[in-house]
This record gives C-alpha cells, sequence and structure tokens, in this order.
C-alpha cells in the first residue's frame, strides 16, 4: 500500500508490546498532527509522509463505519470513548488496539483537536466478541440499498443492541474485558 493507495490486504496480523502505547493527535478534521515512534512501527509508515494526511489512512475495510460515527458523534459533544478498532498497515497488514479517544481543549475551554492512545488488546475479547460483532454490523452495513442507508441501520444495530444491554458504548466495550 502506499499512504494514499488501497493496498491488498495480506491476512497478517501485526502485534505490539503490551508494554507499548500508540499515540497519535489529529485536528478537529482527523489530520494527524502528532504520531509517536510506535504509531509509525505499525502503520508502517514515515512521519514525514503523515502530518496533515488524514488518520483514517490507517482504517481498515473490516472496521464498521457506525463505530466510527459513533466515535465521532461521542468526540465532539466533549466526551471521551472506547473502542476495539482493527487498522492496517501500510504493508496490507493488519493490527488491533484498544482505543481511547479523547477531545483536546485549549485555555479557553475549545476543542482543538483530538488526542488518542491504543494498547494490545485482549485477544480472546477479540475473537469471542469483537470480531463477530464487526462481522454482523458489517454484513448490515453491506445489505443495505445504498451507504448511507448501511450506516443508518448498523448504527442504528449498535443502539440496539447497547439498549438490550442497558449501558452506554464505553461501558459495553468494557463489560467484555479489556
Amino acid at each position: 500500500m502506499t499512504l494514499y493507495g488501497n493496498p491488498q490486504l495480506t491476512g497478517v496480523e501485526k502485534t505490539f508490546g503490551e508494554d507499548e502505547i500508540i499515540v497519535s493527535k489529529t485536528d478537529l478534521t482527523g489530520r494527524i498532527t502528532y504520531g509517536n515512534w510506535t504509531f509509525f512501527r505499525m502503520a508502517g509508515v514515515e512521519e514525514k509522509n503523515c502530518m496533515g494526511i488524514q488518520h483514517n489512512l490507517i482504517r481498515h475495510p473490516n472496521m464498521p463505519r457506525a463505530v466510527f460515527k459513533l466515535l465521532w458523534k461521542t468526540l465532539k459533544e466533549g466526551k471521551e470513548i472506547f473502542a476495539y478498532v482493527v487498522n492496517r498497515s501500510d504493508n496490507g497488514d493488519h493490527y488491533w488496539v484498544f482505543a481511547h479517544v479523547t477531545p483536546s481543549y485549549d485555555v479557553g475551554g475549545n476543542i482543538v483537536g483530538y488526542h488518542s492512545n491504543r494498547r494490545v488488546p485482549k485477544r480472546q475479547v477479540v475473537a469471542q466478541h469483537i470480531e463477530p460483532l464487526y462481522k454482523q454490523l458489517l454484513q448490515v452495513e453491506h445489505e443495505a440499498s445504498g451507504p448511507k442507508d448501511g450506516l443508518k441501520a448498523s448504527y442504528q444495530a449498535v443502539a440496539n443492541l447497547l439498549a438490550e444491554h442497558k449501558v452506554g458504548f464505553n461501558e459495553f466495550m468494557f463489560s467484555l474485558g479489556v
């Protein structure tokens, strides 16, 4: 994959150390303003090529759009969010993370960007809960008559799941075990 391309997925899962944290920051529109060494290593890109580029360059196609809609909605409300995310490296490999994303504020209390820390998730939680859920959400998205309807339907599926469990999204993520 090139920084701007659409790579062939390899099916190879990369991992990073349990003592490592992936850190990145973006502006209000999602353009990268900072990344630590672990971020660039896992993404398989060089820092000089990423500044000002949309953070979704690492988005894996098996990541449901509904989760990102919920993420952006939560952040714009000034709240933090926790989510399991599968990302794509520049060479088509993938890696799972447990992400904590928060708004960044200026001294006047205005949101000026977003900050994300990602840790190694428990593989058992990903395999038993997250992969099946995300596969189901992707199926809902793909079965719809178009992308807008797919996003709406999968977002509603997430809302229904949370209502069924009587929890918010963060609580649901933590209920699965981190």
